[in-house]
């Protein structure tokens, strides 16, 4: 992976919520790949994996907390000593909000404002967290441009529109560094492909691996900018290394810049695993929304953000990735 900060790290504390889920693990281990003074996970396994903890426990400069964003002690606990966090902890997945808000509230919601404050009191230098595209809702206009956001399609959706609203005022009222990340399809390699709300690359992958039934909602004409993990990784390494006042107390499009149908990638996998799989297709999915394009030119300008993984070549690692664990 490349390298996405300019300056010795070796002297400041991290804090990465949500560690040991997918995109967290991939931000832990750069951070330690890169000489990280020290990388502090919290994460109650709720939906991250053992197994990513795992990956890094032999490291001495590792440290793993079990404990839950939604109890302020252990959020108070983490930030003890740290220098950076980035919030990645949460409940994803729109449909699992449609079918419980409550909870989904209570981890983004209540979980959130835990956090940014335990962050605030402990004086930390910045805090990133994510957010999400999804906070477009239905506003028409492709590219997606960050001031521009339309009516919310989900109880997921408002959950990060509120995590942005009050990263705002924490920035206003108390002077706090905050850099949101809307995250737009990130995939890529530990990305989990069971359960009921698995994300649609990993879905994919071990369906036509198993030749079990891969199911498309909708007609698969709708698109998505898909967004390899490099690249969620970069952004929010430079969101808390950036130096430049004017990027702080914003939200930023964490993207490629290019959508491509559902169907396109579909094909592109069953031509990467060489099988003939057909896909199943059903009705639309509540609160989707049907095509998916950034401007990713904040991020650039005031970030330095620039991806460094195109779709194709980040789907590769990522479909060689999930054959090899079919594989084990």
């Amino acid at each position: 992976m490349a390298v996405f900060h300019n300056k010795d790290i070796s002297g400041f504390n991290f804090l990465v919520t949500g560690g040991a889920g997918f995109i967290g693990s991939h931000i832990v281990e750069y951070l330690l790949n890169n000489g990280a003074g020290k990388v502090r996970v919290l994460d109650n396994l709720s939906t991250g994996s053992q197994a990513n903890v795992d990956l890094f426990s032999g490291n001495a400069r590792y440290e793993f907390i079990l404990g839950d964003i939604r109890d302020c002690g252990a959020c108070e606990k983490a930030c003890a000593g740290i220098d950076y966090v980035t919030h990645q902890a949460a409940l994803g997945s729109v449909p699992r909000s449609v079918k419980d808000p409550v909870t989904s509230n209570d981890v983004n919601v209540s979980g959130f404002v835990n956090m940014i404050t335990a962050a605030k009191d402990a004086g930390v230098k910045t805090f990133v967290y994510a957010s999400s595209s999804s906070v477009y809702g239905d506003e028409p206009n492709l590219p997606k441009k960050e001031e521009r956001t339309g009516n919310l399609l989900s109880p997921y959706a408002v959950t990060k529109m509120t995590n942005e609203l009050y990263a705002s005022v924490f920035h206003a009222l108390y002077g706090l560094h905050v850099v949101g990340l809307r995250y737009f399809n990130v995939f890529g390699p530990r990305q989990d492909p069971n359960g009921p709300y698995a994300a649609v690359i990993p879905l994919f992958v071990s369906g036509i691996l198993g030749n079990t039934p891969v199911y498309i909602n909708g007609d698969g004409a709708q698109t998505r900018d898909f967004t390899f993990v490099e690249n969620a990784v970069q952004a929010n390494i430079r969101g808390m290394m950036a130096e430049n006042e004017e990027a702080f107390g914003k939200a930023y499009n964490v993207a490629v810049g290019a959508n491509f149908s559902v169907n396109f990638l579909y094909n592109a996998i069953r031509e990467m695993l060489a099988l003939p799989h057909e896909p199943v297709y059903r009705e639309p999915r509540a609160g989707d929304i049907h095509d998916s394009l950034a401007n990713i030119g904040r991020a650039q300008e005031l970030l330095g953000y620039q991806p460094t993984a195109q779709f194709l070549d980040g789907l590769k690692i990522t479909v060689d990735y999930f054959k090899e664990q079919n594989n084990k």
